[in-house]
């Protein structure tokens, strides 16, 4: 099977969840500063998912870049991938519109802990399609941002309940890391090519 329906749905989906978290910002009452005060959590919520988004996005593109063929295991872990990742405007809206609060602070962290678990089974299928000389293997090797990532939710979830800031803090970090461009999969698949 091709895999550029299953790129396009993919794309599809992620824009409708950017375009929903947008929708949900508040327009402020008012035309100076002050205004917009009240409504900073939300638009920080809302900044900080739309980086969530595009760094899955960005993965997601290099991922399905470097898979040679998809299987019906690779299409439902993709779907699964796409469930959590669906749950962003949910938790993005509680969490800014509670300011932080502890559980839809939590509840936020478990959205990123299961996309980020999903990303793996998507990768650990398609590694299981390709064969165990695919591009997407030679790729990810140790993998030790997609190792530590879990742990850092785990524990932001936790902190939640004590240190809201600081598990927003950690989902920032976390955010940050994988902001940092990640060539593993380029590198393999110019590797493979040579």
């Amino acid at each position: 099977m091709g895999k550029a329906r299953l790129e396009a749905f993919s794309d599809g989906v992620l824009a409708i969840i950017i375009t929903i978290m947008v929708l949900e910002l508040k327009v402020p009452h008012g035309t100076d500063f002050d205004a917009l005060v009240p409504l900073m959590p939300s638009l920080m919520s809302y900044v900080l998912s739309f980086l969530y988004v595009g760094i899955y996005w960005n993965n997601h593109h290099h991922l399905l870049h470097a898979a040679r063929r998809v299987s019906g295991s690779v299409l439902w872990a993709n779907l699964n991938l796409l469930f959590w990742l669906s749950l962003f405007p949910f938790a993005t809206g509680w969490m800014g519109e509670n300011h932080f609060a502890p559980l839809p602070s939590a509840a936020y962290g478990f959205v990123l802990l299961m996309a980020a678990i999903a990303y793996y089974v998507l990768q650990r299928c398609i590694i299981a399609t390709d064969g165990p000389e695919s591009a997407v293997r030679r790729a990810i090797g140790t993998d030790w941002k997609g190792k530590l990532s879990p742990v850092f939710y785990v524990t932001a979830i936790g902190l939640s309940f004590v240190a809201h800031w600081l598990a927003q803090a950690i989902y920032v970090l976390v955010a940050l890391i994988w902001l940092v461009p990640d060539r593993r999969i380029e590198r393999a698949i110019h590797d493979g090519a040579s």
